[in-house]
């Protein structure tokens, strides 16, 4: 394991039969913005909206997160390797919260899973980190639904989420954001929804 990794306090860790250990990071912006930038600078991250930044702004554009006490950034860790981007928000301080009635017990997340590599596509890979999150946002934190919002022009994220059990909402229009330090485009999202009941069959 990767000396960047081994040091950290995971907030979750969940051993995955067939699949090994995942672990949830605390996002350090510094030392993983190299990481992030390879990530978010593909084109098949297009929808992450970040592919024309530099490392610099994408280490400031998490170290801008690290401040905040409603959004928060996570690398998802399997074995000592990076496998994914997590973030987490407060529905209700969030743009999203003009577009659905946010619930008591909502929280919401965003994914970027890690290049497949050159093996290519990893059957059941992302099933078993949805576990990892699903332990994490609605049992360790405590939380009765998560909330999804891709683009609706993202296919494949659209596709993933309902496989993974997630419940289709409206389409909706979110917000152009204009502040000081955070500037969002005007969003076509797809919202989708998962409870802990789903989720987690009795």
């Amino acid at each position: 394991m990767s000396d960047l990794y081994a040091s950290r306090e995971a907030v979750h860790t969940e051993q995955i039969d067939g699949f090994g250990t995942v672990r949830v990071l605390p996002l350090d912006p510094a030392a993983d913005a190299p990481l992030l930038h390879r990530w978010v600078s593909e084109e098949r991250a297009a929808f992450w909206g970040m592919t024309d930044l530099t490392e610099t702004q994408v280490a400031e554009i998490y170290a801008h997160m690290d401040t905040l006490d409603t959004h928060h950034a996570f690398l998802l860790e399997r074995d000592g390797e990076p496998v994914a981007l997590l973030q987490t928000y407060e529905p209700d301080a969030d743009r999203v919260s003009e577009c659905y009635d946010v619930r008591p017990g909502d929280i919401g997340i965003h994914l970027l899973l890690a290049p497949a590599g050159p093996g290519g596509a990893r059957p059941g890979w992302t099933g078993a980190l949805a576990r990892a999150i699903f332990s994490y946002a609605l049992l360790t934190l405590d939380r009765r639904r998560i909330v999804v919002d891709p683009d609706v022009r993202n296919d494949k994220a659209v596709a993933l989420f309902h496989k993974l059990g997630f419940e289709a909402g409206p389409a909706v229009v979110l917000p152009e954001i204009d502040l000081p330090d955070v500037y969002l485009p005007e969003k076509n999202a797809q919202l989708a929804f998962i409870t802990r009941e789903v989720a987690f069959p009795a």
